[in-house]
């Protein structure tokens, strides 16, 4: 590769690549952000993942943590660490995670979702939803990541339209990764415990989703406001439920689903994780 080689003419280049075979997806419950300093079951199984799935050539983030009036798609070139909370260990402050972004694809999702109105944000970095789980899985920070923000003003049906208009996306070697939790209640969080016994509706309603996966049964899931009290307290706001949506609206019925973990922190949290392939 010669000398001067830069990111805007990788691009170019990149723009040409033909098809390729529909990359992995990720939903990944993340958690509190001290997982990002943490060592446990969890982040150990992210980085064990990180040494098995392929690579892709760029990663496009769907976080509960950018919501948006609208909805808009990074195209900054150079993404930067958002340390988006406050109060916790200083540890987390020191933590630079900052790969490349990928304009060249991220206006292509604006493309492929024409009638979505997309609109291009030119200075987002990268929020604790995608930087503290991407440190395990990506560490050397060196594949190209975009994030696509999720419009709170809108229903969940929207959202899984709006993925299902982003499937091909996949074949351009594009890991789609959401990023959340299935189960997230921070007004019943045990905070003193991040290995409190799990709530009884918490793993009743994970179960529930997790058999509505393996179904094909994402329709259910997306009208979640009918699955009862168990639902509503789970999902009391839906910011961290709906990243696993435009996950589910990419799968198709002939593609695997692997369940990489299975786990509760502070009572209300539900860590599942899962690939589809």
């Amino acid at each position: 590769m010669a000398t001067g080689f830069n990111l805007t003419e990788f691009e170019k280049i990149s723009a040409t690549f033909p098809k390729s075979k529909k990359m992995p997806m990720l939903f990944l419950g993340h958690g509190h952000p001290m997982n990002a300093v943490f060592d446990n079951t969890f982040t150990r199984t992210l980085q064990q993942l990180g040494t098995q799935i392929e690579r892709p050539n760029a990663i496009m983030m769907i976080s509960a943590h950018w919501e948006t009036r609208g909805t808009y798609v990074s195209v900054n070139p150079t993404p930067r660490t958002i340390y988006d909370f406050g109060g916790f260990d200083e540890r987390l402050s020191q933590i630079k995670y900052e790969p490349k972004g990928h304009p060249i694809l991220a206006r292509e999702v604006s493309e492929m979702a024409s009638q979505f109105q997309i609109i291009e944000d030119h200075s987002m970095g990268l929020d604790h939803g995608a930087w503290t789980v991407l440190k395990y899985i990506f560490p050397k920070a060196d594949i190209p990541v975009f994030q696509l923000s999720l419009d709170y003003t809108q229903p969940s049906a929207y959202h899984f339209q709006l993925a299902q208009a982003l499937k091909r996306i996949r074949e351009r070697g594009v890991m789609v990764i959401g990023s959340g939790n299935i189960v997230h209640n921070l007004n019943k969080v045990n905070w003193f415990n991040i290995d409190a016994k799990p709530t009884d509706w918490a793993v009743e309603f994970d179960e529930l989703v997790k058999q509505k996966i393996n179904q094909y049964d994402f329709n259910t899931l997306v009208d979640y406001k009918k699955l009862g009290s168990i639902a509503a307290l789970s999902i009391p706001t839906n910011d961290h439920y709906l990243p696993m949506l435009y996950v589910l609206a990419m799968t198709e019925k002939n593609e695997a689903v692997k369940y990489i973990y299975e786990g509760y922190q502070y009572a209300s949290l539900s860590m599942r994780c899962f690939q589809v392939y």
